[in-house]
Parts: structure tokens; sequence; C-alpha cells
């Protein structure tokens, strides 16, 4: 019976030393190096001439990592970039390589840029016909978009660019987009809404952003039915959640419920709230290295740390294989119908 529990015991700790990647490692043993100040520092966006971006820490070598739009290019009024067709024209050609080698070539003009972390794919479902940014999407059936996500994810991350799946979720509609309430029951999550992004997932999706709205009442960034129960608990999504632009409202109800960073616009209320929160000792130090551990160990898992893109918001990144890419893409997604009789 000793020996029988000595290996039980001995079982379970290799099960516990198991569920420790190296990247977490890795990252823990950077966090021990911190400061409270940097640690938080890490919970929050900090406004640059990208979309958005994280803090360097020079005495440990940690550069900026630079986050750049959008699903369909690289975005935010970048110069001097391929102007690739729709995300949802893509969709049409019902063509996983064509939405691989797409995804692939945008994220190689994001590094190019000096863009890290790609947010895209975008894949509300498109039901709501009118909805101000159906061209971003993957369409409106589930499993195509599901398919289809999947190439896309591959495609932006085998290029050694994280790739941002958004936006977490349901997520229909412009118009008063930072009010609306999304009232959606469990059946329909699960097959209309969630699959593309359990697609993700599976696929090693290294972040996920929650929108604007609310869901069922609560507002998305700090929903823990969505973001603790449904994506990190459910789907097992083992990377980092980010807010939309200003999608945060209540920094301690975000924390606790599952939001591991803030992005801009609203950063500095944030981080000063959750300075507060840290000091007031509502939050502990330990809790917000669990965060900052799963953004982080990102980062080493795609060795931004080590090999930053050298790349710059100036560049040039066109080139004649992307654009004859933007044409394929186009006429594969062309739809002609016949009409006789």
């Amino acid at each position: 019976m000793n020996i029988l529990k000595v290996l039980i015991i001995c079982a379970f700790t290799v099960k516990l030393a198991l569920s420790t990647t190296p990247e977490e490692e890795k990252a823990k043993d950077l966090i021990s190096k911190l400061t409270l100040e940097e640690k938080i520092s890490f919970l929050a966006g900090i406004h640059s001439d990208y979309v958005g971006a994280t803090p360097s820490i020079p005495r440990l070598n940690i550069p900026s990592i630079y986050y750049g739009d959008g699903p369909q290019g690289a975005g935010n009024n970048k110069k001097n970039v391929t102007e690739f067709p729709s995300v949802l024209t893509v969709t049409a050609s019902w063509n996983r390589k064509l939405m691989y080698d797409y995804a692939a070539a945008i994220a190689e003009e994001q590094w190019g840029k000096g863009v890290s972390v790609h947010l895209g794919p975008m894949v509300n479902i498109a039901r709501v016909p009118i909805g101000g940014r159906n061209f971003e999407s993957i369409g409106e059936d589930p499993f195509l978009a599901s398919e289809l996500t999947r190439e896309y994810v591959k495609g932006v991350q085998d290029k050694g660019v994280i790739a941002c799946v958004k936006h977490w979720v349901n997520n229909e509609h412009e118009h008063e987009r930072m009010k609306y309430n999304a009232n959606v029951d469990e059946r329909t999550n699960q097959e209309i809404y969630y699959p593309p992004f359990k697609a993700a997932v599976e696929e090693g999706v290294a972040s996920v952003m929650c929108s604007y709205n609310k869901i069922n009442g609560t507002y998305a960034c700090e929903n823990a039915e969505t973001l603790n129960k449904e994506l990190k608990g459910r789907m097992g999504f083992k990377g980092f959640v980010m807010s939309d632009w200003g999608a945060t409202h209540d920094a301690l109800n975000s924390f606790k419920n599952g939001l591991d960073q803030d992005m801009p616009g609203d950063d500095e209320p944030y981080l000063q709230q959750i300075t507060d929160l840290v000091n007031k000792g509502v939050i502990s130090e330990a809790e917000i290295e669990k965060p900052i551990t799963k953004i982080l160990s990102q980062f080493i898992k795609f060795n931004l740390f080590e090999n930053p893109t050298q790349g710059s918001i100036k560049n040039n990144v066109r080139s004649d294989q992307h654009t004859k890419l933007a044409k394929l893409v186009a006429e594969e997604s062309m739809v002609l119908l016949k009409n006789e009789n």
C-alpha cells in the first residue's frame, strides 16, 4: 500500500510538472525580475504610432510589442501596403488554401511594418444583413467560418505573428455597438456563435479580443460566463484575452471575470484602478501575475523578445507576389449565376 501511495504521489507530481509549459516557466522567471509597477504595466496597452503596444523594459531587454489591424490587410492608415479584397470575398471562394495564403501574406506585411500582434481574424457570424462590418467577417455559416478560420489562424501564426480572433462574442452590428445588449440562449451560442472561435482555439490562436456589446445583460469584457466558463473553461483557451479598444467599463469586474489585458483608449484609468486595487489589498500581487504569465508566455512562444520584428511603419511592404494573390482572390471568389428559362 505504501508503494502504491508513493507511485500515486509521483504520478500526480509529474502531471503537475507537465501542466506548466516551458514558455510559462520562462514567463514566471521574467516576472520575478519585474517591479510591481512593471508587472501592472503589461495589463494595459500604451499609445504609440501603432494602434496598440505593450511597454518596453530596457533593463531586461524587453522590447515593445506592437499591435495592428486589421482582418484584411495591414490597416490603421498604413501606407505602401497591398489592398487585399475583403475577408468575406475570400470566404466566397470556399478555398482553404486561398484563405491560408491570404492570411500569411497579410502577416508578412504586418511583420514588415513592425507589427507582431495581428488583430484578426474577425469571425462574428453575419446574422444581421446590414451589419456594418460583415465584409470583415467569415460569413453567416458556422461550419464554413470554422473551417476557414483554422486556415486564417495558421496562415498568420506560421509567419511568426500572433493572431487575435475577434470579437468575443455575439457581436453583430455597429449601430450603438458600445451599448447594445445581445440576449442569446445556450443552444444558439453553441451551434451558431461559438464554433469559429472554438476552431481558432483548437488551432492554437494566441489571443482573443472581447467585444463592446453586453451579453445577456453583462458587458463582454467582464462576462464570467463567456470568458471564464466558456472560452477558458470548456474550450480550454490558454492564450490571453485583450479588450477591444475602449471596451472595458469596470476594472475589478473585468480583471476578476477573465480579461487579461485592457487596450487603448482607456489604458491609463485602467492601470491606475488596478494599481489602487492592489495597494488596497483587493487584488493580490500573485493574482495579477496570472494574466501577465499568459501574455508573456505567448510573446516568448513566438520569440518576440529575442527576435522582435525589425520592421518599420514607414516600410514599403508591397510585392508583385502579393498583388498577384490579391487578384487571384478576387477571381476565385466570383460566383457567376446563369438564369436560363
